[in-house]
């Protein structure tokens, strides 16, 4: 056999797109006259004979990696109708071949490469269609027919090569020396597309997998396998692999998944065909041969197509990264977040009041605002600092109605100018929550409330309807507190003295001397439809500073024996039922046996209970009807006196969400008996409450 005729048969598979039907036949027709290419066929570790013949076919020199026990597919770059042959006295001799399917044929095919005589090199490099499977029906004798599709499978199980270098190398055979130079270029690349240690068949990449560099190695391949939610037997695997091989446009998440199951919005694929489109102009560079014409005419399409979403998409862009450097030119802190809020109460009583002959009271218009820094310096604490400024009514004192049950959800006045409100600060540890804080740390803040109307802002109207006073009002501000999450069941305990005697170094003053509340709690949820919190709350209120109720209920109920020290063990069960968003129905019960520890040995008992009823998104979406129905404290039973009759409390109220800022809420509630005495008139109180968030 000549040198003439290995020539012929090294450029042929390639211009027939290694058709393994062609090529086996070829090399089997012939293999008895080279006893050294059936040699190397039978020898497929030798992996030094290999990598010779590899040199001798190439031009200049290639540089191939340590080889590796991998499969490697075996690819030729230009279409079979497009590829000339030496003559066509060759290429009818050619044609006649008889297939011959063995296994020894087909592999001789891989390993049996003899060198090429001295090409030209060619203009530009064709896409092929997936090889011929080797049980494909005979090819028609014409050199432009003989590339036979075949599925990627049938070819990948049958053609094997043994592995040159574990860096995919592309070999390139320009046309002979008489072809004329337009005439497009015969490409033979060996590409790696298996990923080390995968099994299955390996499926033959394109010949545009990857360009070579000029010192003849290849840049290195993201593959399929680095997607872990990728596997070979998915029905997109060839797909994707075609993809991030020949391309690298499709890399995945930054946790190695692909998350092929999820929705894809246009931006988000528009934004793929955009890293695709400048993955291939860099892959296209100035020589314009890795790429085909059928290739960039279905990209000019997709960019057609997506050109809008692509225009928006980049404008979108651009407006965030403005926000964002306007946002880093102007924060204050990287760690603090400011969260305000402004609430506008225009409010008044009808009714004598107790004691009082007449309405002493007008219509008025308070305020209150709070500017909340929040801190966090590990992303799951925080640290609460509170400005707080407010001058609205109390109704509780002798000049408005002579009763703490016509006081409102928000009262007092700081003299229109901001003051330290809260100082607190929470942080997480292991299944538990801890507090600490020397002022503004409330018992509501700690403790787990299960009505729905215990915001000041958005909530109930009235001071009493927010929540039980017996075990959530009393000497707070400043101590710790600590929640334990047990799943369904949490576990709360807190010790909090008065922010007012806690900084008091005086006799009696301090965190431990002074006025004080100590907690402990359970709640427990059962599914998403009841919740229930049982509470007991230790509260000592020294002399001067005695207030059992927190400033709800009767003034026998606060104050059982005037201003003499008084100790009292508080006990509360709250319900909430919902067997819905917008159905709420709850309620609590307190109960509160209190002792006199200075001027007498006496005691008292003192009860409370309410009814909450909570409709949300009423009307609309974010709206809200709420209803409260219960009894104040009062004084059943004591060594000293004792409430004689029942005070109602009844409010009703609708706040309507004019957007995520804004809510407007009208209400009234009236005090039947007040002070638990019917000889007193009833006490209506007129809300309209507008509450501003920021």
């Amino acid at each position: 056999m000549n040198r003439t005729f290995w020539n012929l048969l090294l450029v042929s598979p390639a211009i027939l797109g290694l058709s393994s039907v062609v090529s086996a036949a070829a090399i089997a027709a012939e293999a008895p006259a080279t006893a050294e290419a059936n040699q190397l066929a039978t020898a497929q570790s030798s992996e030094s004979k290999i990598a010779e013949i590899v040199t001798e076919i190439v031009a200049e020199p290639v540089a191939a990696a340590p080889a590796t026990p991998e499969k490697l597919a075996l690819n030729s770059s230009a279409e079979a109708a497009q590829t000339p042959v030496a003559n066509s006295a060759d290429a009818e001799k050619l044609a006649k071949i008889e297939p011959d399917t063995s296994a020894a044929a087909l592999q001789t095919t891989g390993s049996d490469i003899a060198p090429a005589a001295p090409i030209a090199p060619a203009s530009t490099a064709a896409a092929t269609e997936p090889l011929a499977a080797a049980d494909t029906a005979e090819p028609s004798p014409q050199a432009s027919d003989l590339a036979v599709e075949s599925s990627q499978t049938e070819v990948a199980g049958k053609i094997e090569v043994p592995a040159v270098a574990s860096t995919p190398a592309t070999i390139e055979v320009p046309a002979v020396a008489s072809t004329p130079a337009t005439t497009p270029a015969t490409k033979v690349e060996i590409a790696q597309t298996a990923p080390t240690g995968m099994g299955g068949p390996i499926v033959p990449v394109a010949p545009q997998a990857q360009p070579t560099q000029q010192s003849g190695t290849m840049s290195q391949v993201t593959s399929v396998s680095q997607l872990s939610d990728v596997r070979p037997t998915d029905w997109a695997f060839q797909a994707l692999q075609s993809l991030v091989e020949r391309y690298s446009c499709i890399v995945g998440y930054p946790d190695g998944t692909y998350r092929g199951n999820r929705a894809l919005t246009r931006y988000e694929f528009a934004a793929g065909v955009n890293a695709c489109l400048d993955n291939i102009s860099k892959l296209i560079g100035p020589t314009g041969n890795l790429v085909t014409r059928d290739d960039l005419a279905i990209l000019q399409r997709l960019q057609e197509e997506f050109a809008a979403e692509l225009a928006t998409l980049r404008g979108r862009v651009d407006g965030l990264e403005a926000r964002t450097a306007e946002l880093e030119a102007n924060q204050f802190s990287t760690t603090t977040k400011l969260a305000g809020e402004a609430i506008f109460i225009a409010s008044d009583t009808f009714g004598d009041g107790v004691g009082l002959n007449d309405d002493k009271t007008v219509t008025n218009l308070g305020y209150r605002v709070r500017l909340n820094f929040n801190t966090s310096f590990t992303g799951r604490d925080l640290l609460r600092t509170r400005l707080q400024a407010r001058n609205v009514p109390n109704y509780g004192t002798a000049t408005t109605t002579g009763t703490n049950m016509g006081r409102l959800a928000i009262d007092g006045e700081d003299g229109n100018q901001f003051s330290l409100d809260q100082l607190w600060y929470r942080f997480p540890a292991g299944n538990a929550t801890v507090w600490f804080g020397p002022r503004g740390l409330r018992l509501d803040d700690v403790a787990e409330l299960t009505s729905p109307l215990e915001a000041s802002g958005t909530g109930a109207l009235s001071r009493f309807g927010r929540y039980n006073p017996a075990v959530f009002r009393g000497p707070e501000g400043a101590g710790a507190a600590i929640k334990y999450n047990l799943g369904p069941v949490r576990a709360t305990v807190a010790y909090l003295g008065s922010d007012v005697d806690a900084p008091n170094p005086a006799e009696g003053r301090g965190i431990f001397a002074g006025s004080f509340s100590a907690l402990g709690q359970l709640n427990l949820s059962l599914g998403r439809v009841f919740d229930v919190g049982v509470s007991y709350n230790r509260k000592y209120n020294r002399a001067g500073d005695v207030g059992i109720m927190g400033g709800t209920g009767s003034s026998l109920a606060n104050r059982p024996f005037g201003q003499s020290p008084t100790a009292s063990d508080n006990f509360g069960v709250q319900v909430n039922f919902k067997p819905s968003q917008r159905f709420q129905l709850g309620g609590w019960y307190g109960y509160s046996k209190a002792e006199q520890l200075r001027g007498g040995d006496n005691d008292a008992t003192i009860q409370n209970g309410a009814i909450t009823l909570a409709l949300a998104d009423f009307g609309r979406q974010g709206n809200l009807l709420g209803f409260v129905f219960g009894v104040p404290p009062k004084v059943t039973e004591s060594d000293v006196a004792r409430d004689r009759n029942t005070s109602y409390h009844l409010e009703g109220f609708y706040r309507f969400q004019v957007n995520d800022f804004i809510s407007v809420t009208p209400g009234v509630y009236v005090i039947m008996n007040p002070e638990h005495n019917k000889n007193n008139d009833d006490i209506w109180v007129g809300v309209l409450r507008t509450t501003f968030s920021f």
